[in-house]
């Protein structure tokens, strides 16, 4: 029954061995335009809005933010279109910083995208809860920070279910939001055609009012400030070099395209947004989003036969935004997790959280992303102000280290490259522009959540570092364990017969993970413990399916092929020994369950089979140790007394 219930929910598991799995989950153009440019595309519903209430009584100068905000977001896109070409294999800001960088600017980088994504989850749920409260009953204002973090919890659960399935749903929410944005932008310009004249006129003439009064510094500053606190509008535009790997063959094709997609949208609306709230003479309302008293200033009149029209279309319009923002943190639900495995596989993060579910998703990553997200939700109480600057501020760090990472890649390898000059000033100029809008958020805002983002990315620094260190640790203890590969002789093309089988002699059944000394040291205490006793063995491999090899067909084929591999030379290295030898093996993301399913099938041809697995043990165990390290030999062994079936833990020391 329960098995039931979590496949409703959930879904049925996914076949990784079935050739068509990546055409299957991966996602076309359009449709990763929609699951990872949601998050850019969400960004107009709070950037503009923070950027034109820091410009204060200049609204005058809305104009020169528009113009900025569109170059900058083109600037950014061609930069991370770049990226993409480069980085074929996704893993975006992480990578690249790792890459061009080193390990320790990687960590920064990384650590700073994952709490950037936590805070995209939270801003997203957040601003779109405000769009929907801007037109709902004021008495229902209570209820708001409960619906959020309610919202949060059925996004975990559709996330749960796999990217393109979560994608699919929310098609037509994007549409509707690019349809109503799109029509709200052009009837603000449309109606104002023939006003537009005496506009930039009296713009024009407002400007050199306020440099004569205030002075030109003073007056850039004031752009400047409003340019930074804008930062909010730029976020998201790094999702496609992140989850390339989620993208349709040819990836690189398919991400150019998205990107492309992605930043004409983007423009047009951020931009349009801004000057739409000159053009309509916006200002603050209490409890009202700035789209919110756009919307009603340019809707709120219209009737048609007594019915009035234009409240349909302003409820439709916020409608709309508060179900994309809703769905734009899909892309923290995406692309966190997919940061924190490939952390993981680096050994930065606990080695779990780069196992996939039945579902080929990264599970654990999903549950720390909602988990983290609802946290953030509390201790802000839902504020967007304070919500967007701590987002910003880890954006624009990642952003930054990204730009310094390609320019000094084009200025290192300028030799090889002969355009090297004009991709230079791309990156060098996205760097400044970065650079500028994170030192100033940091300037203005410090005290107003931005040493929360500060004193979070530092601890998530130093976490990571503690982890690396443990797993080196370890790595440098089984050293030890494989010099045991040097003094046995393992045979290398020379293949050994097989030896006479008895089927009904004492077998030893060990469950190993690839050739190795530690594959080998379960062989050598088997033996001590039981010498002379056991004459067939059977070794079970299971190959593991993660980040780090969900990458296409070739991949999996290559995983299969490499467990095969390390299971014939532990074949041939006890046969060699003079006992009957032999392996299984099967491919999947789930360890135990697999490891089970081959071992429940051995009694049938070895009725006297025991079970051994091996388990690190250390000279004190923290509880650290079962955050870091599976528990998987206690899970098979319990699973295992339960069939009936004797198992044998060996303990390992490594420290």
């Amino acid at each position: 029954m329960f098995d039931k219930i979590r496949e409703l929910i959930f879904g049925p598991p996914r076949d990784v061995t079935d050739p068509e799995i990546f055409h299957t989950v991966s996602l076309v153009a359009f449709l990763a335009w929609i699951g990872l440019g949601a998050d850019g595309l969400s960004s107009c519903c709070y950037g503009p809005n923070e950027s034109f209430l820091a410009l204060g009584a200049h609204t005058h100068l809305a104009i020169v933010e528009a113009g900025l905000t569109a170059i900058t977001i083109i600037i950014i896109s061609i930069a991370y279109s770049n990226l993409i070409e480069h980085f074929p294999g996704g893993g975006g800001g992480y990578l690249v910083a790792t890459k061009l960088l080193g390990k320790r600017a990687g960590v920064v980088s990384g650590c700073a995208l994952l709490i950037d994504y936590v805070l995209t989850i939270t801003v997203s749920v957040a601003c779109g809860c405000d769009a929907l409260w801007s037109f709902l009953p004021h008495w229902m204002i209570p209820y708001k920070l409960c619906s959020e973090v309610v919202l949060l919890m059925l996004l975990v659960v559709v996330n749960l279910r796999g990217v393109k399935e979560s994608v699919t749903l929310i098609v037509p929410v994007f549409l509707l939001f690019a349809a109503t944005h799109a029509f709200m932008i052009l009837y603000a310009v449309g109606s104002n055609l023939t006003a537009m004249p005496s506009l930039f006129t009296g713009a024009a003439t407002d400007f050199r009012t306020s440099v004569s009064s205030l002075g030109f510094a003073p007056l850039a500053f004031i752009i400047l400030r409003s340019y930074s606190m804008g930062g909010g509008t730029y976020t998201g535009i790094e999702a496609v070099s992140n989850g390339v790997t989620i993208l349709r063959e040819p990836r690189v094709q398919t991400g150019k395209k998205t990107m492309l997609l992605m930043a004409l949208s983007l423009a047009f609306t951020s931009g349009g947004i801004l000057f739409s709230y000159l053009l309509a003479h916006v200002s603050a309302v209490p409890d009202k989003t700035l789209n919110a008293v756009l919307t009603e200033n340019l809707f709120g009149t219209w009737h048609l036969g007594g019915f009035a029209i234009g409240r349909a279309l302003i409820v439709t319009t916020l409608f709309a935004e508060a179900a994309l923002l809703f769905v734009a943190a899909q892309t923290g639900f995406i692309d966190g997790p997919r940061v924190l495995a490939n952390m993981a596989v680096d050994s930065w993060m606990p080695h779990r959280f780069a196992t996939l579910s039945d579902r080929l998703v990264t599970n654990n990553g999903v549950y720390v992303m909602g988990l983290a997200a609802i946290a953030a939700l509390l201790y802000t109480k839902g504020d967007v102000s304070t919500i967007v600057v701590m987002y910003s501020i880890n954006v624009f760090i990642t952003f930054s280290l990204t730009e310094l990472g390609m320019a000094r890649h084009w200025i290192v390898d300028r030799d090889k490259a002969p355009r090297w000059k004009s991709q230079l000033a791309i990156h060098g100029t996205g760097l400044l522009m970065c650079l500028s809008i994170l030192a100033l958020t940091l300037y203005e805002k410090f005290t107003q959540g931005g040493w929360v983002t500060a004193m979070l990315t530092s601890a998530a620094v130093g976490l990571c570092f503690l982890i690396h260190r443990h797993y080196q640790k370890v790595k440098n203890s089984f050293k030890r364990l494989d010099s045991l590969i040097t003094f046995i002789r393992v045979p290398g093309e020379d293949r050994v017969p097989k030896t006479p089988i008895d089927h009904k002699a004492p077998t030893a059944v060990v469950m190993v993970e690839g050739f190795s000394g530690f594959g080998l040291h379960q062989i050598l205490s088997i033996q001590k413990l039981f010498p002379y006793y056991f004459k067939n063995f059977i070794f079970v491999s299971v190959g593991i399916v993660d980040s780090g090899n969900f990458k296409g067909v070739h991949e999996i084929a290559r995983l299969e092929a490499q467990t095969k591999q390390d299971l014939e030379k532990y074949v041939d290295w006890t046969r060699h020994h003079g006992f009957h030898s032999e392996s299984r093996m099967d491919i999947g993301t789930e360890r135990v369950d697999k490891l089970i399913a081959l071992c429940k099938q051995i009694p049938k041809d070895f009725p006297r089979a025991i079970f051994f697995t091996g388990k690190l043990i250390f000279a004190e165990e923290k509880l650290y140790h079962l955050i870091l390290h599976n528990e998987t030999a206690y899970a098979i062994q319990r699973s295992l007394q339960f069939q009936g079936l004797q198992s044998i833990i060996l303990p390992i020391r490594v420290i």
